[in-house]
C-alpha cells in the first residue's frame, strides 16, 4: 500500500482491513487564485477539510487545554509536519500557464483549524515565478486516487485581486468513488492504471484579457 508521508500514515490504520477500497481520505477543498496589483497571479491559497474519520485518529494523542479543542498553536508541530510530507506529491497542485506547466514554491502561512470535530488545513503555495498569462489551469487531485478532493458547494473557487475581465470556470470530476470500489490496490500502484486520479482531477481554468 501506498504511504503518502504523514497525511496517510494515519490512514492506513483507517484501512487495515479494507486495502481493496480506494479512496482511504476524503477531502473538501476550497481555494484562492492569488493576484498582484499588476495583475500577475503569485500563487494558490487552499483550505483542505478533511473527513471526520480521518480528523479523529489525526487528533489521538494531542495534549489540549480544553478536551475536545485544539488552538491552532497546539497543533502547529502537526500542521508543519503535515505540509512537509506534501512536499514529495506536488501539493497535489498542478498549474499550466498557457499550456506551459509551472512550478510552486515551499508553501507559507500554513495552519491547521480544528472545528466541529474536523480538521481544516490552510496554506499558500506561491508560484516560483509570477505570471500574466491569458489562460491559466490549475488541477488539484491526487494522482493514486488515495486521496479524493471535492471543490466545496459553496465558493470553490476565488479570485483575489485579479485584473477587470478575468473569468473562471471550474469543472468537477464525476464521483470516481463507486468505480475505484470495484478495483484492487494494485490498480492504483501498477502499470498504465497508477494515474487513475487524473480522471478525477478538479480542473480550475482562468481566462484573461
Amino acid at each position: 500500500m501506498r504511504a503518502l508521508g504523514w497525511l496517510l500514515a494515519v490512514a492506513l490504520t483507517l484501512v487495515a482491513g479494507a486495502a481493496s477500497a480506494h479512496p482511504h481520505v476524503w477531502i473538501t477543498a476550497s481555494s484562492e487564485l492569488l493576484y498582484a496589483e499588476d495583475g500577475s497571479i503569485t500563487g494558490v491559497r487552499h483550505a483542505w477539510t478533511f473527513d471526520d474519520m480521518f480528523s479523529a485518529y489525526a487528533v489521538q494523542g494531542l495534549e489540549a487545554k480544553k478536551k475536545g479543542a485544539y488552538t491552532r498553536e497546539e497543533l502547529g508541530p502537526l500542521a508543519q509536519t503535515n505540509v512537509e510530507s506534501l512536499k514529495e506529491y506536488a501539493y497535489f497542485t498542478f498549474a499550466k500557464a498557457d499550456g506551459k506547466k509551472e512550478r510552486f514554491g515551499e508553501p507559507v502561512d500554513y495552519y491547521l483549524d480544528y472545528k466541529d470535530s474536523v480538521l481544516t488545513l490552510h496554506f499558500t503555495l506561491p508560484l516560483k515565478t509570477p505570471l500574466k498569462p491569458k489562460q491559466l489551469m490549475l488541477e488539484v487531485f491526487d494522482r493514486s486516487f488515495f486521496i479524493d478532493f471535492q471543490m466545496a458547494k459553496e465558493n470553490p473557487v476565488k479570485l483575489v485581486g485579479a485584473p477587470t475581465g478575468c473569468q473562471m470556470k471550474l469543472d468537477r470530476p464525476s464521483d470516481g468513488s463507486a468505480t475505484a470500489q470495484k478495483l484492487n490496490e494494485q490498480t492504483f500502484t501498477d502499470g498504465p492504471n497508477a494515474n487513475f486520479g487524473m480522471m478525477f482531477a478538479n480542473k480550475i481554468t482562468v481566462d484573461c484579457p
